[in-house]
């Protein structure tokens, strides 16, 4: 069809501006006229990254979307769409189905919505309803949807309603040209949705520009970033990849506490984790992946001891410019899980001192009986301390104390742990500001026999065998 008769049919549908859900008096729906209120739920250590991606029909969200997705593969990224949770229209409102704004706030099952986007912030899995455009209905099966690390939803009102606003991190709005809008929307609803292009027009000019001016553009005050151009607009997209990547880099304990850190999260150490938590997993390959991740940690561990420069001359007889590791280092294990953790720095620092430290609770009334076979000039060294599981953090304060009372600064005091509760941080990093902690995860906290979950069960029992004695 020529552009002028696009021309013609466009302005024989102007003059009709409504941004209701309906033309006619249909009846509207309970959850039209009700709206009960739902608090936020309270805040878990552990929760997805949320970006809402709004704009209007057609603007190409679901491409930023996908970019953004695309860039961030070694992340767990899911997208939902807002209009999955389109209403399904009844009988009576498919029989003036032309009526029906689809552009309209009431149009979705927002308070669906609402429930399956807590769920996934809370690691839960959702069924995600599956609306067929043809059909005007949902239809079955429903989509699985696992917990993320990053929930991307994406609609034209993903910013209308607060409580949904309120669950995003980031808010983009895609700002894309009203001409090329309708363009794209013709295209993708006559190939897409089987719609001719005068029924396109038509509800366009009926509901989608009015809604759009009425509902959508209002809420791009909401947005943190404005991409104008959308998907075309490359620079923009990268700088909010490596936004997300910084968020997502800093679990929100290593916003309070400055001597905090947890190692970057790849697929590998997930994957690692998941074989070390699994109970069903064998000695061997426990071993196996726990000697992998705290080789990873005791180098991250490393990286944090102070440097000097150092010149050397190449075997090409140039000059390279380096560091000089940090000589007067020894590791301290806490008995006996802290010992599955020797080799790793052995591996790493040859011929390193390790001293250890036995901290056993006697009874219920938290006194503790304390061994110790420490370096005779534990005082002039660096420290790494060596527990791969921080629980309460009760045995740690008593082995920090201790190496306190023998003259080592507290800043000299690396803590390396494979996983930590936010509990036993709170413990030692409130007490000990100057030293530091490097663990590989920060796990949800402990159940009600002080035991850290998920976790990954008595680790000292797994690594050396003992489990079953």
């Amino acid at each position: 069809m020529s552009s002028g008769s696009v021309e013609e049919l466009l302005d024989a549908s102007i003059g009709t501006h409504f941004s209701g859900l309906r033309l006619d008096g249909l009846t509207p729906r309970k959850s039209e006229m009700e709206q009960p209120t739902t608090s936020t739920a309270d805040n878990v250590n552990r929760q997805p990254f949320v970006i809402g991606v709004a704009g209007g029909a057609a603007a190409g969200k679901t491409t930023v979307c996908d970019m953004i997705i695309e860039q961030l593969h070694d992340q767990r990224v899911v997208l939902v769409s807002q209009d999955s949770f389109y209403h399904g229209l009844t009988d009576e409102e498919l029989e003036q189905v032309y009526e029906y704004n689809f552009d309209h706030p009431d149009a979705f099952d927002t308070e669906l919505l609402l429930s399956c986007m807590e769920n996934l912030r809370h690691g839960k899995a959702v069924d995600i309803p599956n609306y067929d455009y043809k059909t005007h209905r949902n239809v079955l099966p429903k989509r699985k949807v696992n917990p993320s690390d990053v929930i991307i939803l994406e609609g034209i009102l993903v910013f209308h309603d607060p409580r949904v606003r309120d669950l995003m991190n980031m808010k983009i709005f895609v700002d894309t040209d009203a001409d090329i809008r309708l363009a794209r929307r013709i295209g993708r609803d006559t190939v897409e949705r089987g719609r001719d292009i005068k029924t396109v027009l038509d509800q366009y000019s009926k509901f989608v520009k009015p809604a759009f001016d009425d509902f959508i553009l209002p809420t791009k005050k909401y947005a943190d970033i404005i991409i104008p151009r959308g998907a075309d607009n490359h620079v923009a997209i990268d700088l909010i990849v490596q936004h997300i990547h910084t968020k997502l880099g800093q679990h929100n304990l290593c916003k309070i506490y400055s001597n905090l850190y947890v190692i970057q999260s790849t697929f590998q150490i997930r994957g690692m984790h998941t074989l070390i938590r699994d109970a069903n997993t064998t000695k061997h390959d426990f071993i196996f992946y726990a000697d992998r991740l705290i080789r990873l940690v005791v180098e991250h561990g490393l990286g944090h001891l102070p440097f000097t420069e150092k010149q050397v001359i190449t075997p090409t007889g140039s000059v390279y410019t380096g560091v000089d590791f940090c000589k007067r280092l020894c590791g301290i294990s806490v008995i006996r899980s802290g010992e599955s953790m020797e080799n790793a720095l052995r591996a790493c620092c040859k011929g390193i001192k390790i001293g250890k430290i036995l901290i056993h609770r006697e009874g219920d009334n938290g006194q503790q009986l304390i061994y110790e076979n420490l370096p005779k000039d534990i005082s002039d060294r660096h420290v790494l301390l060596l527990d791969p599981i921080l629980g309460t953090g009760n045995s740690a304060f008593q082995a920090i104390s201790l190496l306190l009372r023998k003259g080592v600064p507290e800043s000299n005091i690396i803590f390396l742990n494979l996983i930590s509760a936010p509990q036993g941080i709170h413990v030692v990093c409130k007490n000990f500001p100057r030293l530091k902690i490097v663990t590989s995860e920060i796990e949800t906290g402990l159940n009600e026999d002080w035991r850290v979950v998920p976790g990954m069960g008595e680790f000292g029992d797994r690594y050396f065998g003992t489990d079953d004695d």
